[in-house]
C-alpha cells in the first residue's frame, strides 16, 4: 500500500488530493467526497480503509489546497459558497473525476464515489454530471437536486445510506429525490436506519443537540450494503 498527495487544478485554482494506493496493480477506483470539514483525518481513514480491501481510494479536496475546518462556523464558512453555487460545485467535482482517472496503477474503466454530509451531495452531483460513473454512493448526505446544474442523463447506480432521525434531510428532500431520480429512471436504492441521526458514521459526532451523533449499529450495517453495492457494479 502506498500513499501519496496529488495536486490538480480547477478553473486555475489548486487542489490537493490524497490517493492511498492497494498492492495489486488495475484496481478499481473509488473518489471520497469530504465532509463540511474538508479532506480531514476521517476521510483519509476511510481512503485506508478501502485500499486494505484492494480499492485505489482518491479523498478529493473541494475547498482547495487541502484546506479544513477547525469549528463548526469555519466548516459552515467553507461549505456553504458551494452549496450556494452548484454549478461550481459539480465543476470542482468533475475536476476531481479527472484528476483521478490519470492516477497511476487504476483501472480506470471502474470509477466510483463515495461520501459523506456534505460530501454525499458531492457524490451525487458527480452523478447528475453525466461522466462515466459506475456508482455514487451517499452516507447521511444532502439530497437536494438544483436547478443550476444541467439536465445529464445519470449513468451511474445510487447508493443513498440514510439515518432517519437525521434532522438536516427531511422528507421533504427524500420525496424531491425520489421523484428526481424516478423520473430520470435511475436505478438507485435508499436505506434508511431507524434511530440514527447526522453524521452517523463518525465516532466523533456526540452533539444530539446540533443532530449529529454516531451510530455503531447504523455505521456497520450501512457499510455492509456499501460493500455489497462495490461487488455488484464492479463485477
Amino acid at each position: 500500500m502506498n500513499t501519496q498527495l496529488v495536486a490538480y487544478e480547477v478553473n486555475g485554482k489548486k487542489y490537493e488530493g490524497l490517493h492511498v494506493k492497494p498492492d495489486t496493480e488495475n484496481a478499481p477506483c473509488i473518489l471520497i467526497a469530504h465532509t463540511w470539514a474538508g479532506r480531514d483525518d476521517f476521510v483519509e481513514g476511510i481512503a485506508t480503509k478501502l485500499a486494505k480491501d484492494g480499492f485505489n481510494a482518491f479523498a478529493i479536496d473541494m475547498y482547495g489546497n487541502g484546506k479544513t475546518g477547525e469549528s463548526n462556523e469555519e466548516n459552515q464558512s467553507m461549505m456553504q459558497p458551494l452549496m450556494d453555487d452548484r454549478k461550481n460545485l459539480s465543476q470542482i467535482v468533475v475536476g476531481a473525476y479527472n484528476a483521478a482517472k490519470k492516477l497511476e496503477g487504476i483501472d480506470d474503466s471502474n470509477i466510483a464515489i463515495m461520501g459523506y454530509c456534505f460530501g454525499g451531495l458531492v457524490s451525487l452531483d458527480l452523478a447528475r454530471s453525466g461522466v462515466d460513473l459506475k456508482g455514487a454512493v451517499s452516507f447521511h448526505g444532502f439530497l437536494s437536486g438544483s436547478k443550476d446544474l444541467e439536465d445529464k442523463k445519470i449513468n451511474a447506480k445510487l447508493l443513498v445510506l440514510h439515518g432517519h432521525l437525521d434532522p438536516m434531510v427531511g422528507q421533504d428532500q427524500i420525496d424531491s429525490f425520489s421523484e428526481e431520480m424516478n423520473e430520470k429512471k435511475v436505478d438507485w436504492q435508499l436505506h434508511s436506519f431507524g434511530n440514527a441521526m447526522h453524521a452517523f458514521t463518525n465516532p466523533d459526532a456526540n452533539d444530539p443537540s446540533f443532530g449529529t451523533v454516531y451510530s455503531e449499529d447504523a455505521n456497520k450495517r450501512s457499510w455492509k450494503i456499501f460493500k455489497d453495492f462495490l461487488i455488484e457494479i464492479f463485477k
